[in-house]
C-alpha cells in the first residue's frame, strides 16, 4: 500500500512538472510573441485589444470556448495597459487548459491580430489626419461641409493623380460615392460599360490574376505528377491553349477547396494574389499600347508564364512615360475617356477667369479631341505629364500651384447644388528623361516602397540591392508606421459620441439654464431620456460633417495607400475648398434654423406632455382652443382662427371631439404663431410660456404622470430592443397595465389583445374575425388562442366597426358581455369591462385591447376617467411598438428576398449578414447591433430566435459594421485577408437602422457585372425600406401596384422587392425609342446565307446571339400575347417579329403578372428564358435584352409566387421553440449564375 501511494505521489510530482514546463514554455512564447505588437511609448499595450482578441478567439465556434468568452469583462476604454509580464500572465489565465494544438492556434491568431492592429492604428493615423483637414476647411465653424464641393475636389484630385496612384485609389464618380438617385435610370440599369469599375481597369486585372495563379496551381499541381518530359511538354502546350476565360472558372471553381485549407495556406495565396494585382497594374502603368508595346507585355507574360522571375531587361522594354489621364491608346479607351467627360461635365463647371485658369469640362474636351485626332499613337512623350500627384515631390506640387474660382454644379433629380471652389491645377513641369519618369512612379516615396512587396520590386531593383534585401536579418517588427510612432491612443476610437454634434442635448441644457420654463425641465429631462437610439449621422446628400467626411476620405484613398498620399490629399484639399462669402452666411443661417427647430419641438413636446398628463397620447382641440383664445386677453384670437384655414384636423369622434396627436398639436401651434406679428421664435416662447402657466397641475398628477410616461416608455423600449419579436412588447404592455392599477386605482386587473384576421374556414360567421394573441398569467388558460366571432355575444366588434373605447361598469347588468371563463359561477361575474381600439397611422383598427376587474375582490371597482384615457394611451403606445416590430419583419423579409435574387446571379459573395441598430442596454450607453440573421455561399439563410447582440467595444479588429452605422455610407474594409462591403439600410431620415455586410472573401472587389446587380439589389431593397417605413407612420399611403398585394400585409412584404424591380425596367423600358428595337429585330441567322469566308467562331457567336435575341422577344411576347402559342405564327419569326409593334412597351408595363385573368404557359416561357445564363445576356451587351431579360424573370418568379401565397411568401420568422430556421427563396424563377 506504502508503495501504491508513494508511486501514485511520484505520477503526480511528474505530472505537475511536466504542466509547469509546459506553462513556463506558453509564456516563454508569449513573451516573444509580445514583439509583434506596435507598442506606446512606455512599451505597453492596451488590455481592451487583447481582450478583443481572445473574445474573436473564442467566438471561434471550431474550438467550443464560448464559456471562456462569457468569463471575459471587456474594458470600456483604452485606459488599463499591460506591459510583457502581464501580457502573458493574463493570456496564461485563459489558457490553463488548452491543448497544444489548440495554444498553437491561439498563437497564429494573436500574429493575425497583431498585424490588424498595426492597421488599425494606420488608420487611426489618417482619420486624425483628415479630421485635422474637416477642422481647417469649416473655417465658419459651422460643423459640416458640402457634399458637392468634396466629391469635385476628389474627381480633380483623381484625373490628376498617375495610374498607378489611381489603382490604390477608388473612382469618386461611381458608387457608393454618388447615390443611386443620382444615377439615371439607363445608365443604372443598362450600362455595362465596364471601364466605370469604382477600380480604375478592374475587371482586366483580375481575369489577368487569375489565369496566372490557375497556371501557377496546375503547374505545381503537374510537376509532381507528370514524370516524363513527353507529358510536361504536352501540358504546357494545352496551357497556353486554355482561354483566360475558362482558366478563371477553373479558378473560381478551387475556391471553395482553397479557403477550406489552412490558414498559413491561405494567407500566401491572399498575399500572393494581391502581389499579382500590383504586379499587373504596375507593369500596365509602365506598359504603352502600341502594337509594338502590346507584343513586348504578351512576352513579358509568357516570360512570367515558364520562369519563377523575370529578368530586368524584360521589364525595360515596357517601360514608358505614362501621362496621368490621358488614355489616348485604343478605341475603347477613347470611348471611355468621352463617358468621363461626360460625367465630369455632369458635376463640373469651372469657368476661366484669367489666362492660367481653365476648365476641367475644357480639358477633358480636349483629350477627347486628341483621342480623335491620334488614336494611333500610344502614351509615350506626346502626353503631358502635367496632372501626377507625387506624394514625395510636394513641395515641387505646391510651388506649381495656381488657383481660380470657378462654380462647380450637379444636376440630380431634385435639384441642382452650386458651388465653387479653388482649382488646383499642376502645370508642366520640365522633360525628364523616360528613366526618370519611371522612377517617379514606382518609388513613389519610401513608405510606398513598403507597401510594395519584395515579389513585386525584385523585379525592378538591382541585383546588388536584392542581395542586402535577402541578407537583412532583421525579423522583428518596426515600433513606427511609415516613420510615425504611435501616441499610444486610439483617438477615433469614440468619435461617434465625442464629435457627433447633438442639438438636442444643447437646446435642453440652454432650456434648463433659462427660468421661464422651469415647470417644463423635469419633463425636458425625461424626453432627453427617453430617446431612442442615441449616436449615429444622418445622411442628407447636401453637405457631410465630420465624421461623414473622413470616412468619405478613407474610402476614396482606400486601405493599400500609404500614408503620404492621404497627405498629399490633404494639402490638396487646403488649397482646394474655398467657400464663397454666400456659402458662409448661409452655413450659418442653416445651423441658427435648426437649433431654433429643436428647440421649439423641445418646448412643444414639453407642453404637449404636461397637457396630457393622464399619458392619453392626444389633446382635445377645443380644449386648447378654449385656453389659447385667451391669450393676450383675447386680442389675438381672430388672428390665430386663421391657422384654422391652412391644417388638416382629424375627423371628429363622437360627441364632436377633435383629438390631436403631439405631432399635430406642434404643427398646429407653429400655424398659429405664424399668424401672430413679431419675431417667431420669441412669439412662440412667449405662447408657450402663457399656456405653461395657465395648465395647473397638483403634484400628485405630476407624480402620477411621470409614473405613467416611464411605463409608456418601456413599451416602445421594448419594441426597439426585442430582436424583432412581440413577445416583450406584450409583456411591458400588460405591466403598464396592472402596476398602474395597483398604484393609481387600488385594483386587481386582468387584460388580453386580439388581432383581427381575415376569416377563411368559416366565412358565413363573418368575413373576420378577431383571435386572442396575448393576455395576462392568469387568465391565459382561458383566452389564449381563442376566436371570437362576429355572431357570438361581445362588444369588442362594436369597438372596431365604431373605433372608440366602450366602457361597461357593471358587466352583471350588461347583458351582451362574452365570458372566456365558463366555470365562473354568474353570482361571481361582478367587475368593470373596458374595451380599446388598437388603430394605425390611419386610424384603420386592426384589433381590440380588453381590461376588466372580474378578478377584483372589491365589489365596487368602475374604471375612473383618468385610468381610462391612461389606457388609451397605452393602447396608443402598443399600437406604435407593434407597427415597429412589424416594419422590421417585412424589412427582414425584403432582404431575404433580395439577397436571394442576388446570390441566383453572382458566386463571389462569400456571406451576406444583416444587422439591426438597437438602443444600448443602459439608458445612457452607446447603441448595439443585433445579428439578426447570415447567409451563406449557397443562398440558405439562416436567421437567428434570439438574434446575438454586438457590443462596439468587441469591434475594435471589425469596427467597420459601426462605422457604417455611425455615418449612413458605404464602407469597403478589409479583415483578415477578408473583404466586405458594408452597406446601410437607411430609415427615412437618413440615418441608418440596419447594415447589411457582404463578405467577399479574398477578392479585392466584385466583377463589375456583379457589383452592378449588388447596386441593383440594395437600391430595390433600400426603396422597399423607405416605403415599408412610410406606409405604417402615416407618412404616404399605401400604394397597390399589383393584384397579390391586395391577399395581406405578410404577402405583399414578401413580393415587395420584386414589385420595385419590376416597376424601375418598366421605367427604364419607358426611356427607351423605336430604333432600339429595330435594331434587334434585325438579328436572324441563316447558315445557308452566310459567308463562308467567316470563321468558325464569329459564325457560332452569330448564332448564339441570334438565338438569345429571338428566345427573349419570344418569351416576352408570350406574356403579353399568351394565344400566341396556340397560332400558326409561332414557328415563324418572321411573323412572330410583327408583336414588337409602338404598343410593345405600353403591353408590357399594363402587364400584372399576379392578375387572376392572366394564363400563361409558364414552362414554355421558362424553356426559352433559362436557357440564357446571366453571364450571356451581359456579354451580349445590350440594354433592351437586359431590360426584358430581368422583366421575363420577374414576372415568372412573381406567377409562381402568386401560386404559393400561403408557404413561399410568409416570413420565415422562428417560432417560439425554434433557437433558428433557416429560409430559401424558390430557385425555379431565378435567372441563374453561368
Amino acid at each position: 500500500m506504502k508503495e501504491s501511494i508513494k508511486q501514485k505521489r511520484e505520477e503526480r510530482e511528474c505530472i505537475n512538472e511536466v504542466k509547469i514546463k509546459v506553462a513556463n514554455i506558453r509564456k516563454q512564447a508569449l513573451q516573444e510573441q509580445f514583439s509583434e505588437w506596435i507598442l506606446d511609448p512606455k512599451g505597453m499595450i492596451p488590455l481592451v485589444v487583447i481582450q478583443n482578441v481572445l473574445h474573436e478567439f473564442f467566438q471561434n465556434p471550431d474550438f467550443q470556448l464560448e464559456a471562456c468568452c462569457k468569463q471575459l469583462d471587456i474594458a470600456d476604454s483604452m485606459g488599463p495597459r499591460l506591459n510583457k509580464m502581464e501580457f502573458t500572465e493574463y493570456i496564461s489565465s485563459y489558457i490553463a487548459d488548452f491543448k497544444s494544438e489548440t495554444f498553437e492556434k491561439l498563437l497564429k491568431h494573436l500574429c493575425h491580430c497583431a498585424d490588424e492592429f498595426r492597421e488599425i492604428i494606420k488608420t487611426d493615423m489618417r482619420r486624425q489626419m483628415f479630421a485635422e483637414l474637416f477642422l481647417c476647411c469649416d473655417r465658419g465653424k459651422v460643423g459640416f461641409l458640402g457634399r458637392q464641393r468634396t466629391l469635385a475636389l476628389l474627381e480633380t484630385f483623381y484625373d490628376q493623380s498617375s495610374k498607378m496612384l489611381r489603382s490604390l485609389l477608388r473612382n469618386p464618380r461611381q458608387w457608393p460615392f454618388i447615390e443611386f438617385e443620382e444615377i439615371d435610370l439607363p445608365e443604372f440599369w443598362g450600362d455595362m460599360d465596364n471601364q466605370k469599375h469604382i477600380y480604375e481597369d478592374f475587371d482586366k486585372v483580375l481575369l489577368e490574376i487569375n489565369a496566372l495563379l490557375s497556371e501557377k496551381h496546375a503547374s505545381k499541381t503537374q510537376s509532381k505528377l507528370l514524370e516524363t518530359p513527353e507529358d510536361q511538354h504536352k501540358h504546357d502546350e494545352y496551357t497556353e491553349s486554355t482561354p483566360p476565360e475558362q482558366q478563371r472558372g477553373t479558378t473560381a471553381e478551387q475556391e471553395p477547396n482553397r479557403i477550406s485549407t489552412k490558414e498559413q495556406e491561405q494567407d500566401k495565396e491572399s498575399t500572393g494574389k494581391k502581389e499579382l494585382y500590383r504586379e499587373i497594374v504596375t507593369k500596365q502603368t509602365h506598359t504603352g499600347s502600341t502594337p509594338e508595346q502590346g507584343s513586348s507585355r504578351e512576352l513579358i507574360t509568357e516570360q512570367r508564364r515558364h520562369s519563377d522571375s523575370v529578368t530586368e531587361q524584360g521589364h525595360s522594354d515596357s517601360v514608358t512615360e505614362q501621362g496621368p489621364p490621358q488614355r489616348v491608346s485604343s478605341s475603347k479607351q477613347g470611348v471611355h475617356m468621352e463617358s468621363t467627360a461626360e460625367q465630369g461635365r455632369h458635376r463640373e463647371s469651372i469657368a476661366a477667369q484669367g489666362p492660367h485658369r481653365g476648365s476641367i469640362s475644357e480639358q477633358e474636351s480636349h483629350r477627347e479631341s486628341v483621342t480623335e485626332q491620334e488614336p494611333h499613337k500610344g502614351s509615350r512623350a506626346e502626353q503631358e505629364p502635367s496632372g501626377e500627384i507625387i506624394p514625395e515631390k510636394q513641395q515641387d506640387i505646391d510651388s506649381t500651384l495656381q488657383s481660380g474660382r470657378g462654380s462647380i454644379f450637379r444636376e440630380s433629380r431634385k435639384s441642382r447644388e452650386s458651388a465653387s471652389f479653388e482649382h488646383t491645377e499642376i502645370l508642366p513641369q520640365e522633360k525628364r528623361t523616360q528613366e526618370q519618369i519611371y522612377e517617379e512612379e514606382l518609388f513613389v516615396s519610401p513608405e510606398l516602397q513598403e507597401e510594395v512587396p519584395i515579389s513585386r520590386r525584385k523585379y525592378h531593383l538591382s541585383e546588388t540591392t536584392k542581395k542586402e534585401v535577402q541578407k537583412d536579418p532583421s525579423c522583428e517588427k518596426s515600433q513606427k508606421i511609415e516613420g510615425k510612432s504611435w501616441s499610444g491612443e486610439l483617438l477615433t476610437c469614440n468619435w461617434n459620441m465625442d464629435y457627433i454634434k447633438c442639438e438636442e442635448e444643447e437646446q435642453a441644457n440652454l432650456l434648463y439654464s433659462s427660468s421661464r420654463f422651469t415647470d417644463l425641465h423635469a419633463i425636458i429631462k425625461n424626453i432627453q431620456s427617453y430617446k431612442e437610439v442615441k449616436g449615429g449621422s444622418a445622411f442628407n446628400g447636401v453637405s457631410f460633417n465630420l465624421l461623414q467626411f473622413v470616412q468619405l476620405l478613407e474610402t476614396f484613398v482606400g486601405e493599400d495607400a500609404p500614408l503620404s498620399v492621404s497627405e498629399t490629399l490633404t494639402s490638396f484639399f487646403k488649397r482646394g475648398y474655398v467657400e464663397t462669402k454666400e456659402e458662409k452666411i448661409s452655413g450659418l443661417e442653416q445651423i441658427r434654423h435648426n437649433a431654433s427647430r429643436v428647440r421649439r419641438e423641445l418646448l412643444l413636446e414639453a407642453l404637449f406632455q404636461k397637457w396630457d398628463s393622464d399619458g392619453s397620447g392626444f389633446l382635445d382641440l377645443n380644449e386648447v382652443d378654449e385656453l389659447l383664445y385667451t391669450y393676450k386677453e383675447g386680442m389675438e384670437k381672430e388672428s390665430m382662427k386663421k391657422a384654422k384655414l391652412h391644417i388638416q384636423f382629424p375627423k371628429p369622434h363622437p360627441g364632436q371631439e377633435v383629438r390631436m396627436s403631439s405631432k399635430q398639436f406642434q404643427k398646429y401651434i407653429q400655424l398659429v404663431v405664424s399668424e401672430l406679428r413679431g419675431n417667431e421664435d420669441h412669439v412662440l416662447e412667449s405662447v408657450v410660456e402663457f399656456l405653461m402657466n395657465s395648465l395647473e397641475r397638483s403634484p400628485t398628477e405630476n407624480l402620477r404622470n411621470c409614473a405613467r410616461r416611464k411605463w409608456l416608455y418601456r413599451i416602445q423600449h421594448a419594441a426597439e430592443t426585442s430582436g424583432v419579436s412581440l413577445e416583450p412588447v406584450y409583456t411591458e404592455t400588460f405591466k403598464a397595465l396592472t402596476q398602474d392599477a395597483e398604484s393609481h386605482g387600488n385594483k386587481k386587473i386582468s387584460a388580453h389583445i386580439s388581432l383581427l384576421e381575415e376569416n377563411r374556414l368559416l366565412p358565413d360567421r363573418g368575413n373576420v374575425l378577431l383571435r386572442n394573441v396575448a393576455s395576462t398569467l392568469d387568465d391565459a388558460p382561458f383566452v389564449l388562442n381563442r376566436v371570437l366571432y362576429r355572431d357570438m355575444k361581445g362588444i369588442s366588434f362594436t369597438v372596431v366597426d365604431e373605433g372608440k373605447p366602450i366602457h361597461v361598469p357593471q358587466v352583471q347588468h350588461h347583458g351582451n358581455v362574452f365570458f372566456w371563463n365558463n366555470s365562473i359561477n354568474k353570482s361571481d361575474q361582478n367587475g368593470s369591462f373596458l374595451a380599446l381600439p388598437l388603430q394605425d397611422a390611419y386610424m384603420r383598427v386592426f384589433g381590440v385591447m380588453a381590461v376588466d376587474t372580474l378578478r377584483d375582490p372589491q365589489k365596487i371597482n368602475i374604471f375612473v376617467p383618468h385610468e381610462i384615457r391612461f389606457y388609451q394611451g397605452v393602447a396608443n403606445v402598443f399600437s406604435t411598438a407593434y407597427h415597429y416590430v412589424h416594419s422590421r419583419e417585412h424589412i427582414l423579409h425584403v432582404v431575404i428576398t433580395g439577397i436571394a435574387w442576388l446570390c441566383e446571379i453572382t458566386s463571389d459573395i462569400t456571406t451576406i449578414t444583416t444587422y439591426f441598430i438597437e438602443p444600448g442596454p443602459k439608458q445612457d450607453s452607446d447603441y448595439v447591433l443585433r445579428n439578426m440573421m447570415v447567409t451563406r455561399h449557397l443562398g440558405l439563410t439562416k436567421i437567428h430566435r434570439n438574434p446575438p447582440i454586438i457590443f462596439r467595444k468587441t469591434c475594435i479588429f471589425r469596427d467597420f459594421l459601426f462605422k457604417c452605422t455611425d455615418t449612413s455610407e458605404v464602407i469597403l474594409a478589409s479583415v483578415c485577408g477578408e473583404n466586405h462591403i458594408v452597406i446601410p439600410l437607411r430609415e427615412r431620415t437618413g440615418k441608418a437602422l440596419g447594415v447589411l455586410d457582404f463578405n467577399i472573401g479574398r477578392n479585392k472587389m466584385l466583377l463589375y457585372r456583379e457589383f452592378k446587380d449588388l447596386q441593383k439589389m440594395i437600391k430595390v431593397v433600400q426603396a422597399a425600406c423607405y416605403e415599408i417605413l412610410g406606409e405604417i407612420s402615416g407618412e404616404i399611403k399605401k400604394n397597390y401596384i399589383l393584384e397579390i398585394e391586395n391577399v395581406g400585409e405578410v404577402q405583399r412584404a414578401g413580393i415587395l422587392f420584386f414589385r420595385i424591380m419590376l416597376q424601375e425596367l418598366q421605367e427604364s423600358l419607358q426611356l427607351l425609342t423605336s430604333l432600339d428595337f429595330v435594331s434587334l429585330l434585325l438579328y436572324d441567322y441563316h447558315p445557308s446565307v452566310e459567308p463562308t469566308y467567316l470563321p468558325d467562331t464569329k459564325s457560332q457567336e452569330v448564332e448564339a446571339n441570334t438565338k438569345l435575341v429571338h428566345d427573349i422577344l419570344l418569351a416576352v411576347i408570350l406574356f403579353i400575347h399568351p394565344e400566341l402559342e396556340l397560332s400558326s405564327d409561332f414557328g415563324n419569326w418572321d411573323k412572330c417579329k410583327m408583336y414588337v409593334n409602338r404598343h410593345f412597351v405600353t403591353n408590357i408595363c399594363a402587364f400584372d403578372p399576379t392578375a387572376r385573368h392572366v394564363e400563361v404557359n409558364l414552362k414554355l416561357i421558362g424553356e426559352y428564358i433559362r436557357d440564357h445564363s446571366r453571364i450571356e445576356v451581359w456579354k451580349f451587351g445590350n440594354s433592351v435584352i437586359e431590360y426584358l431579360y430581368h422583366w421575363a424573370h420577374i414576372c415568372l418568379t412573381l406567377m409562381e409566387l402568386s401560386k404559393k401565397t400561403s408557404s413561399a411568401i410568409a416570413p420565415p420568422l422562428p417560432s417560439k421553440t425554434d433557437s433558428y430556421v433557416y429560409a430559401k427563396m424558390p430557385k425555379g424563377s431565378l435567372p441563374g449564375k453561368c
